[in-house]
């Protein structure tokens, strides 16, 4: 699984990185100078490699991660600065239309029709935290860090993190990390179940591949109705959600991938009773 091919028009110096190999695209955050902090760069950047996932169908499965030292070190200081030197009465109004342009990119990476997994290689702070619970899965390397920095700076987590981390470890937790800004090494993280897996930092990305490859494997269209469905599971009644799989089932029962692996099924079968 070492054998990636670059598929972004981006150079080796963009601010996100991303190639394919075997059916699984790798995103690469890429400004290991600050610990790939998020600037406003980065997250357009980010939003067209997540679009051209989504819009690719020989991709399978999403992998993001780190460059360097760090997975991601959360929003940019130097953009929190220049946001409060503007003027007062700009603040507010700049602070909204920066959140809806966050709030874009984490709703495509959570949305995205793939599964997705975090490879966290290293520091996963504020922001970078609030990225990685958006992923379907987290594994981590064994010398990554967790932590909601966002009180530490008088914020909020804004990245997601006040949906997705309740939903991964309980409501009672999140509170106490949220509230606490304290760090986590894995195993703490692995035991609470904020993140789903460890291994070390130099089997990290093979085994996030490899894992990627294992959960991609199945029929697309399922995959991704299966997806959207559990991922509003927990706001809906039975009901909305058996009529929800409903619809579901019935696009999967005119998809290729289904027709095609029942064909398959009564061919060995009919094939098996002749013997």
């Amino acid at each position: 699984m070492n054998d990636h091919r670059p598929v972004t028009t981006l150079t080796d110096d963009a601010a996100i990185l991303m190639d394919v190999a075997e059916g699984i695209a790798t995103i690469t955050l890429n400004r290991p100078h600050v610990r790939n902090a998020i600037d406003d760069e980065m997250r357009a950047d980010f939003v067209k490699a997540l679009d051209q996932v989504a819009k690719d169908d020989a991709i399978r499965a999403l992998v993001v991660t780190g460059a360097g030292k760090g997975f991601c070190s959360g929003g940019d200081v130097k953009n929190m600065k220049a946001r409060l030197s503007a003027p007062a009465g700009q603040i507010a109004g700049n602070g909204w239309r920066r959140q809806q342009r966050t709030h874009h990119a984490m709703a495509a990476l959570h949305t995205l029709p793939k599964p997705t997994i975090a490879a966290v290689n290293g520091a996963a702070m504020g922001l970078g935290c609030d990225l990685a619970l958006c992923c379907d899965f987290i594994i981590a390397a064994d010398a990554a860090i967790f932590a909601m920095t966002y009180v530490l700076r008088g914020l909020i987590p804004d990245g997601g993190g006040l949906y997705f981390l309740p939903r991964r470890v309980g409501l009672s937790m999140a509170k106490q990390l949220i509230f606490s800004g304290r760090r986590l090494a894995p195993a703490e993280a692995l035991e609470i179940g904020m993140i789903d897996r460890v291994t070390s930092s130099d089997r990290l990305l093979d085994d996030a591949r490899t894992w990627a490859a294992e959960i991609g494997a199945g029929a697309p269209t399922a995959l991704a109705l299966s997806k959207s469905i559990l991922d509003q599971s927990m706001e809906l009644t039975m009901d909305q959600v058996f009529a929800m799989g409903s619809q579901a089932q019935a696009i999967c029962y005119t998809s290729s991938e289904h027709l095609t692996s029942v064909s398959e099924f009564l061919a060995r079968s009919s094939g098996e009773a002749a013997r």
